[in-house]
């Protein structure tokens, strides 16, 4: 970001203080956009650190004041202890609360206090208005260490406003942190000391890792990312290979892949899905009726023969089903890998392992054969990916037009990199892309905030979903939805469909589709089938042009 900023100034003649003006001003609406009876009479106290972050905030405060508002401004510091853009803020600031800026009658409603030492702070911090905003402005992408002096004490301050507030069922004052709430480091997940607990969170040009990577994307509350004034083209031209996906992308995947006048089902793909096992019909279900709904133009589920009549008798009307050889406790047996080969003749998108169970050494087997034979992407969940754990090194190759997509949990992740210590899985975005690179695959590590991660070692965030996708079933139907995207893509867009495109789509879109189910439902009781049942509402959100006859 200060590359970004940099050369906003540089190349496109943009001072830096007029990016400071900018993101002021974008943090003034989008903060008046939480009052719709309008700021005038609002009072805000805004708390300043000496950087960039604090000049910010001074140029909001001077922001707040011009729409109105009564503004109490904080430097955790002294204003000759600041330098650059931030000190001519300051400046401004200190000289508009100067008695000599208002009229003897009618000083302005503006304040300006310099905390030197945390007893100035225990002054300030006495009540003096009841404050309808408060602003953190005291540290942005610059920290990379726990606080302490005068800005702990600020941070412990309004943790306590918090509690009180929170005892008080009010809704006073909102706590709003520009660019990252103040205690995080902007390049980590992690949450180290005490850290600023945003309920809204403004962040200038483009998210940073705190923003969107839990735990740290917990102390932000609401996310809102602020335009203020660099260009696209630098944004796009950057080095980073970490994204958020954005509602604009899976759009316009529906656009690719919409249906025309001549569209049939041929024409969107057949899945053939390969799932359950004697006492574990549920997974095969939810995940074929979900390719289903998803788009897919046909579906079969092979599923072993014991099994089937307790899959058939659960699935929509339109899924096909075939039977497999099995073994003895119900799960498929290597000898259903020749009947395998026939079914995936017809098959656009062929995925793998919901219910199947993989403790039997023939069953492990045929997952293995099936993969290192295929002719169509493979999708690999839950027990296709046990069965194949750890992931074996010769598999690890990259066969054009016929991509593997790995979808783990965290505990299936460790199995795949042959281990338990759950601190490999510390820095989940280090861990992912280092196994879908090494591997020559497309991962979709699930979780909070589910990460995609190309072979080539792009790593997008998905924004969407909630704790109500951490039911039973979620995870074969987000299989079943992946499958049934790539189904369509494969089919529709032929030698031009993106495998990692369709499955970012999918997995955004399934996220959508939990959201809405719990608006409606609530989280506590949503179910994996309330998922599937509300993909239709989350594809006509995004596309509703294009699901129009």
């Amino acid at each position: 970001m200060r590359e970004l900023d940099r050369l906003t100034t540089e190349r496109y003649a943009t001072p830096s203080l007029l990016l400071m003006e900018a993101a002021a001003a974008a943090a003034a609406r989008i903060i008046a956009a939480q009052f719709p009876e309008g700021l005038k009479d609002k009072t805000a106290r805004v708390i300043c650190g000496r950087g960039n972050n604090g000049g910010d905030g001074a140029a909001l405060a001077r922001a707040l004041w011009l729409a109105g508002v009564r503004t109490d401004v904080v430097l955790a510091g002294r204003v000759e202890e600041t330098c650059g853009d931030a000190r001519v803020n300051f400046e401004i600031v200190r000289h508009l609360a100067s008695f000599e800026a208002g009229s003897r009658q009618s000083p302005p409603p503006l304040t300006f206090i310099e905390c030197e030492s945390i007893s100035d702070w225990e002054e300030a911090a006495r009540p003096r208005h009841t404050y309808q905003i408060i602003v953190d402005a005291l540290f942005g992408t610059g920290l990379t260490r726990a606080l302490e002096g005068v800005p702990l004490m600020v941070v412990e301050h309004l943790a306590l406003i918090r509690r009180a507030r929170a005892r008080a069922c009010e809704k006073d004052p909102l706590i709003v942190s520009l660019d990252i709430p103040s205690g995080l480091n902007a390049d980590s997940a992690d949450v180290a000391g005490e850290v600023v607990c945003a309920d809204l969170t403004v962040t200038f040009t483009a998210p940073k890792p705190a923003n969107v990577l839990p735990p740290a994307s917990h102390r932000n509350g609401r996310l809102v990312i602020a335009n203020i004034g660099s260009p696209p083209a630098l944004i796009e031209a950057s080095s980073s290979q970490l994204f958020l996906t954005e509602q604009s992308d899976a759009r316009r995947w529906l656009e690719e892949t919409r249906y025309r006048p001549d569209s049939y089902k041929n024409r969107h793909g057949h899945a053939l899905l390969i799932a359950g096992s004697r006492g574990m019909a549920g997974a095969a279900v939810l995940c074929a009726n979900a390719a289903m709904r998803a788009g897919a133009g046909l579906v079969t589920v092979a599923t072993p023969e014991s099994a089937l009549p307790f899959v058939a008798a659960r699935l929509m009307p339109e899924v096909m089903t075939a039977a497999l050889s099995e073994t003895a406790d119900g799960a498929v047996s290597f000898e259903a890998v020749a009947r395998v080969m026939e079914l995936r003749e017809r098959a656009d998108v062929v995925s793998i392992g919901p219910g199947l169970t993989a403790t039997n050494e023939s069953t492990r087997r045929f997952v293995r054969e099936i993969v290192e034979r295929r002719t169509t992407p493979v999708v690999i969940d839950a027990d296709g990916l046990n069965a194949l754990a750890p992931w074996p090194e010769d598999l690890s190759r990259e066969v054009p037009g016929r991509p593997l997509i790995l979808t783990p949990h965290p505990g299936e992740m460790l199995r795949l990199m042959g281990t338990t210590e759950s601190a490999s899985l510390s820095d989940r975005v280090a861990a992912a892309r280092e196994f879908a690179t090494a591997h020559s695959c497309i991962l979709v590590l699930k979780g909070t905030r589910t990460l995609v991660v190309s072979a080539d070692g792009r790593v997008h965030i998905n924004p969407t979903g909630n704790a109500g996708l951490g039911t039973a079933g979620a995870g074969d139907t987000l299989t079943g939805i992946i499958t049934g995207f790539n189904a369509q893509a494969f089919a529709t867009l032929r030698e031009d469909a993106d495998a990692c495109a369709a499955t970012i789509a999918a997995v955004y879109t399934g996220g959508l589709a939990g959201d809405l189910a719990a608006q409606k439902l609530g989280m506590r009781t949503m179910t994996a089938s309330d998922i599937g049942t509300h993909l239709s509402e989350a594809i006509c959100a995004l596309d509703a042009e294009g699901e129009r006859p």
